[in-house]
Formats: C-alpha cells, structure tokens, sequence
C-alpha cells in the first residue's frame, strides 16, 4: 500500500515562522464580503442571482518566495555557481534534482546552533545504515521542527557547515532539506561566534557552499518524526517563478507500507 506524508508547513499568518520584517500577511475574504466584487463580471446580477447568495472565497498574500515550505535556488546564495557559472533560477532547476530516494539523518540530539561536520554525517549515515548515491535527495531532522510557530523557531537547531554541504554535494547530492528556518545555524550563534573570532567563512557557510558546487535545498520542512530514516522517495518540485530565488513547495515523502 503506497502512503504519501506531508512534509510541507502551512503558510500561516501571525505567527513566528520567519524573523520580523520578512512574515507573510494573508486577508482573507469569504463568500458574502465577495458578492459585490463577483456581480461586477455580470452586469445586472444582482445577489439573489447568485446561488445562496454567496460569491466566492479568495485570499490575497503578502509574501516572500522564502515564506512557507520552499526550495532554495543557487541564485539564491550567490550570483555564480560551480565555481563562476552563472547561478541558475528556481525556474531553471532541473526537475530531475526534485524526486528521487530520500534518507533522512536525525540530528535532533545537537544542540542548538551546532555546526554539523562531515564526521558527524558519515556517522548518521553508519547508524542507519545507508550508502549515498548521486541525486539522493538528503533532509536533516534538527530540534527546529517541533517548535515551528513558536517564538523560538528561528533559533532553534543544528546547522549545516560548509565542509558538511560540501561533503553531500561532492557524493552527488544535489537536493538537501531541513526543518529548520535555515540549512545554516540560526544567526544569532553564528553572530556570537563572529564577534569572538572575526572570521567571515562562518557567515551563511552552508548555503555560501553553491558557489562552489550548485545545489538546491528545501527549508522550514515538517513532520520529518513521522517518517523511517530510508526507504521513501521524496518529491518537492517547486513552484515556477521567472527569475525567482526561491519557489514554494508542497514537499511530501512516498513509501510503500505493508497491508494489514
């Protein structure tokens, strides 16, 4: 029996999903504050044209392509890619990277603001007992999850350093994920360690690792407790937006369960 889990957040308003200045805003208008604006298409309908009275119900977004469940671009990280291309879009992402075998590396036992090394991969990777392989699709299961909407969210969970990007992306990873509001260390750690040691390779390390070899990577996933470490497929194509750094998507896994 196949099963399909949703690994995407709903795009939710008022509440703490992202740091202030970049929140999503959504009005929402039901059937009756629509009426008006529905009769204006058909001129002389009047309500009691319209059945039971009701227009339709839309929803108007203030939003970035970075709200919600969405997929990273190279061009989100820098303007150049394997080490000076020209950094592609989220509408020139090849589909191929967004459906493959997923593995799924529990890093929920770091500490908040960790910076996760290759070591640290290797070991998950031998608990579980997975071998990588190109365009494997990678998502790492930090503390961040668990708190998503709660005033802690943004600072919670382990990061992914540079070293540690690199390492996937050398094996042929091109897709990674995390339920976190970034692949890196949330700032405020990564802020701590820069004013102690002036050392700007700390700064968004993670991400920065594009520049060096193009990759994509899913931020703010969900409900990654619900799925096994192996053995799922995962599918997050993201939404087409010309140019764009970034593009929503309703990532999900997909595995076959044994019938009951």
């Amino acid at each position: 029996m196949r099963r399909i889990v949703d690994l995407s957040v709903s795009l939710q308003a008022g509440i703490a999903s992202d740091p202030p200045g970049h929140l999503p805003e959504i009005d929402y208008f039901d059937h009756r504050q629509t009426r008006t604006e529905m009769l204006q298409f058909f001129p002389g309908a009047q309500v009691d044209d319209l059945p039971d009275g009701e227009g339709w119900a839309i929803e108007r977004i203030r939003l970035t392509t970075h709200n919600g469940t969405h997929l990273d671009a190279p061009y989100h990280y820098a303007s150049t890619m394997d080490g000076g291309k020209r950094a592609i879009t989220i509408d020139e992402v090849p589909l191929e990277w967004c459906f493959g075998r997923g593995v799924k590396l529990d890093f929920r036992h770091f500490d908040d603001g960790y910076v996760v090394t290759p070591g640290d991969i290797d070991r998950e990777l031998d608990r579980i007992g997975f071998t990588l392989a190109p365009f494997d699709i990678v998502l790492v299961n930090t503390r961040a999850g668990s708190r998503y909407g709660q005033d802690d969210y943004v600072i919670t969970g382990c990061g992914m350093g540079r070293e540690a990007t690199l390492h996937l992306l050398r094996q042929g990873v091109r897709v990674t994920g995390t339920d976190a509001w970034s692949w890196d260390a949330p700032f405020p750690y990564t802020a701590r360690r820069y004013a102690a040691d002036h050392d700007p390779s700390i700064i968004w390390e993670g991400h920065r690792a594009g520049r060096e070899i193009g990759y994509c990577h899913i931020e703010k996933l969900g409900n990654l407790e619900s799925i096994p470490s192996h053995g799922f497929q995962v599918a997050c194509f993201p939404v087409k937006i010309h140019r764009a750094s970034a593009g929503w998507t309703r990532a999900v896994a997909i595995f076959d369960e044994a019938a009951e």
